[in-house]
């Protein structure tokens, strides 16, 4: 097929003018290597070829233990050691835990999908993280209350539009019942 495209551009460099020619031999150049930038040099008119895709993957977007140590010696810890702990606060527990999913998902739920999230908030963008460490931590600093950091936690999801979850039909009273709590507090 290559080959094909690369006959249709001979054929037709004939009855062509030099500069479309020129043109023409430029677009070939650029079909025949994916990824790769064909770059004309004002100064010397020479032209130069980059490797755009090369030089993307060579930048570090993502720092893979940078993620590992904001999401397990950051959030994951502070969340252990100071949300209340046994088994009859694990039902708040996992309230706080499932807004923080919410967010780290970027809005992906388990109501949405029968139970199974479809994403994975270990593997979330670094500043969406590092937005997450930002709340906890200044959480720690401020109150420690959980109520305090699942309205901080709603919050956040609500000023990015990501939603809640739908466990029943309480849901709607249960977040009116805790912004009465909130505002209560303030």
């Amino acid at each position: 097929m290559e080959n094909e495209q690369n006959k249709g551009f001979g054929e037709d460099k004939k009855s062509l003018s030099q500069e479309d020619q020129e043109r023409l031999e430029l677009l070939r150049r650029s079909s025949e290597v994916k990824g790769r930038q064909l770059r004309l040099d004002l100064e010397t008119g020479s032209l130069q070829e980059i490797d755009e895709l090369r030089a993307t993957l060579g930048k570090a977007f993502e720092n893979p233990e940078d993620k590992y140590n904001a999401y397990y010696q950051g959030i994951q810890k502070v969340l252990m050691e100071y949300l209340p702990k046994g088994k009859e606060f694990e039902e708040g527990r996992r309230l706080i835990y499932d807004e923080k999913n919410i967010f780290l998902n970027r809005g992906k739920k388990k109501s949405d999908h029968n139970g199974v999230r479809k994403s994975d908030g270990r593997m979330t963008f670094q500043p969406i993280m590092n937005e997450m460490v930002d709340v906890l931590v200044k959480w720690v600093a401020e109150s420690q209350n959980p109520i305090t950091l699942y309205n901080k936690l709603y919050d956040l999801n609500e000023r990015h539009g990501y939603g809640h979850e739908a466990y029943d039909s309480t849901v709607e009273n249960f977040a009116i019942a805790m912004r009465k709590l909130k505002d209560e507090e303030l």
